[in-house]
């Protein structure tokens, strides 16, 4: 499964200077939030895979501009080919505005989730547009992550972890890819492609000897 991962800024490849054919090959598109919903539906348009987004910090305009075609996955389990993929958008919240939560709100998010992941055993992989507490983020509180995510990493080991919100503009600790346990988690900032399983069989255990040897 060829999947397009998006976040935080529109990627020109994929916009400005698309062309017929770009996104062929292409079997799901998930975007991490901060997008323009104009840019989501263009891709729509132009695919027979889903698009499916949840919302970043930004994203108050969907609820004028929703983008046609694209599938929320907010608080539900969305089934595609098998695999289980997991939404929860937003950020920590730091100021008045839609889409923000306490951790108060992001666990009571995450427990009205029991009976999806009871029914679905789980999950594969895990989308929303904060990064997991003290797994990537910030010091800062608007990009401060959620303690929940990182249960959710403990008690699923999910295949992988996309999320956005730390730009990789923001300096070298903000990495494309990093592990955590069993998790090969992807900062698509702008866009990324990957393949479901060969990314993570050929990436994972490479990434993980990287990170044991910068300690």
């Amino acid at each position: 499964m060829r999947i397009l991962a998006l976040a935080d800024k529109e990627s020109k490849n994929y916009w400005d200077y698309y062309q017929p054919g770009k996104l062929e090959g292409i079997d799901i598109i998930i975007s991490c939030g901060d997008l323009d919903p104009r840019f989501l539906s263009f891709l729509a348009t132009f695919t027979h895979a889903p698009v499916l987004y949840v919302h970043g910090n930004h994203d108050d305009k969907y609820e004028r501009i929703p983008p046609d075609g694209c599938i929320s996955i907010e608080d539900r389990i969305y089934l595609y080919e098998g695999v289980r993929i997991l939404g929860l958008g937003g950020s920590m919240k730091y100021k008045p505005g839609a889409h923000q939560y306490t951790d108060r709100q992001m666990d009571m998010r995450v427990r009205k989730l029991r009976g999806q992941l009871w029914k679905h055993k789980g999950f594969d992989i895990l989308v929303t547009h904060s990064p997991a507490y003290e797994v990537g983020d910030g010091e800062d509180l608007p990009h401060r992550g959620f303690s929940a995510f990182r249960t959710l990493l403990d008690k699923y080991s999910p295949k992988y972890f996309l999320h956005g919100h730390v730009h990789m503009t923001y300096g070298r600790e903000y990495k494309r890819h990093r592990t955590y346990k069993d998790t090969l988690i992807i900062n698509p900032y702008e866009s990324y492609v990957f393949e479901y399983e060969t990314e993570y069989d050929n990436e994972f255990e490479k990434i993980k000897k990287r990170e044991e040897n910068s300690k």
